[in-house]
């Protein structure tokens, strides 16, 4: 019995009672961690996932259409020259998903805001979907 009670109190002092800890986080604010595989050991940054869709209002006539793209491109460039953006790119098709960004930025409201900035969102032409999303620090395409 004497086991028993031991066990429930070590239990109750190591789990029960632990004190949460904070989540690291890099020099930018986001959400790190390191991930061992073999003899390597990655730091993992939380990044958000955007998934472009189609918006409801897409009935613009050409003029504006252009318009809006040229926005939206403009928008799309200055994130990226601001570092809030890391990848940004069109799917090959014309369906419902138009395609992705990729945000380097600590919070998911903040990725929203800056979204919500976008010309295509403020006129209703694409919406969007946004998933935190984990990759090894300073990964890229190649």
């Amino acid at each position: 019995m004497k086991t028993i009670g031991l066990f429930a109190l070590i239990f109750c002092a190591t789990i029960g009672f632990a004190q949460p800890t904070e989540t690291p986080k890099d020099t930018d604010g986001c959400p790190i961690f390191e991930m061992a595989e073999g003899d390597t050991v990655f730091t993992m940054k939380q990044y958000f996932f955007v998934l472009l869709k189609t918006g409801e209002n897409r009935d613009q006539n050409e003029a504006k259409k252009m318009e809006i793209q040229e926005g939206h491109m403009a928008h799309i460039n200055k994130m990226a020259e601001d570092g809030y953006l890391s990848i940004a790119g069109p799917f090959g098709h014309d369906g419902e998903y138009r395609g992705i960004l990729i945000f380097n930025v600590p919070t998911e409201k903040e990725t929203r805001a800056l979204v919500e900035q976008d010309p295509a969102f403020k006129s209703g032409r694409l919406s969007y979907e946004v998933y935190p999303w984990w990759g090894a620090k300073g990964s890229r395409l190649k």
